[in-house]
């Protein structure tokens, strides 16, 4: 079943906090919840679907409907990490599209810096499959991600300098964000330079941790057309599943070599379409595997791609994560699918922030990875356009 057109982006809404000391996680869901209901000019009673994952407290759905005083006929609490919101997004348009709800309300919260929490990967329960094999070796999220590095490294050439050029972009974006955690531009010897995390990561090459959230509401296209707020197309989706594979494994690709050709496909464009991409940005590495694997380059070429600022607004071929993305603005409940998704809307309705906005954007890509590039993680992509 194609989406393209079955559904629309009606809503969307930041929260302004990166840290949230005396707010719990179900008053941010509340906010943003809130925040996007009046930026698409609905009601809480107009909502009839509701989506959230493993960031919502309690029950998930089962708590957060009733805490949100909703009146809904279908809940999806698909998990899967940072990716989730973007999957969720898909999967309103198809319950949409199958009649299952009309105007679904998706929300992502969180407060780990408040809490204090840490980034060592702890398995959720004692009998998680992959514990007994896993946990002697003490696997870490950055330690993960810097396998992929170095191993891209080995088998590309790719160096520091040029994963460095990610940073550098989003730092110039973020500058232009009020909200952003970190603001100051930094050149590639600032990030080469700063802290070794894991080699061959650097601080500079890690995101940010931060409070707040999102929200965003998708409704039936004739809903939308009825609505104040311009309209944003779901065009195509596509989601897919990497892990382990037993030790056969190749550390230089991700699941969005599959996510993301099936949303292409579903859009009925090309990569060479897209006029700005949404990428997740856990690291810097994160995001030359999505560019590679998302078809904006071939394998082994994304640090030619994105060196000398090829990834900033007025300046590069392909403007990525305008508001300062997970590197420099934040990354709620460590979970990134989300503020993407968010800033897409922002640069297809022409209200990014001016100095970023890119020109006559009209089609735009969101890409999420939810778990671990080095062992396992679900690929979210969709592909978005203005209407």
């Amino acid at each position: 079943m194609t989406l393209n057109g079955k559904a629309y982006i009606v809503g969307a809404y930041e929260h302004p906090t990166r840290r949230a000391d005396d707010i719990s996680v179900a008053r941010l869901h509340a906010e943003v919840a809130k925040g996007a209901l009046e930026d698409a000019g609905l009601s809480k009673s107009d909502i009839d679907g509701y989506f959230c994952a493993g960031d919502a407290p309690g029950l998930g759905a089962t708590s957060m409907v009733e805490y949100l005083g909703l009146n809904v006929r279908h809940v999806d609490t698909t998990e899967c990490g940072g990716s989730a919101p973007i999957l969720h997004v898909a999967h309103a348009a198809e319950a949409i599209a199958a009649g299952r709800c009309n105007i679904a309300l998706v929300t992502l919260a969180g407060r780990p810096r408040a809490a204090g929490a840490s980034l060592v990967l702890k398995a959720p329960d004692p009998d998680a499959p992959d514990l007994p094999f896993e946990l002697p070796f003490g696997p870490a999220t950055q330690n993960l991600y810097a396998m992929v590095a170095r191993r891209h490294m080995h088998e590309f050439g790719t160096t520091s300098e040029q994963l460095a050029w990610i940073k550098v972009a989003a730092s110039q974006h973020a500058q232009h964000n009020p909200h952003a955690m970190l603001r100051n531009p930094v050149t590639v010897e600032e990030v080469v330079n700063s802290p070794m995390i894991s080699d061959p990561l650097h601080r500079l090459d890690c995101c940010v941790m931060s409070d707040g959230g999102g929200a965003v509401i998708v409704a039936r296209p004739e809903i939308a057309a009825q609505l104040r707020r311009p309209a944003v197309k779901v065009m195509g989706a596509g989601e897919a599943q990497k892990d382990g594979q037993a030790g056969q494994i190749d550390l230089t690709y991700s699941a969005a070599a599959w996510s993301g050709p099936a949303a292409f496909e579903m859009a009925g464009v090309t990569p060479g379409d897209i006029k700005y991409a949404s990428l997740y940005d856990s690291f810097t590495i994160t995001v030359l595997i999505q560019l590679e694997d998302l078809g904006f380059c071939i394998k082994g070429e994304g640090g030619r791609f994105v060196a000398d600022g090829n990834l900033i607004s007025g300046h590069g071929r392909l403007p990525f994560n305008t508001d300062g993305g997970g590197l420099c603005n934040n990354h709620p409940a460590n979970r990134g699918g989300m503020t993407k998704i968010i800033e897409a809307v922002r640069q297809l309705r022409g209200e990014a922030a001016s100095a970023v906005q890119v020109p006559n954007c009209d089609l735009a890509i969101a890409s999420g990875i939810g778990g671990a590039l080095a062992s396992r993680h679900t690929a979210g992509t969709i592909i978005l356009g203005r209407e």
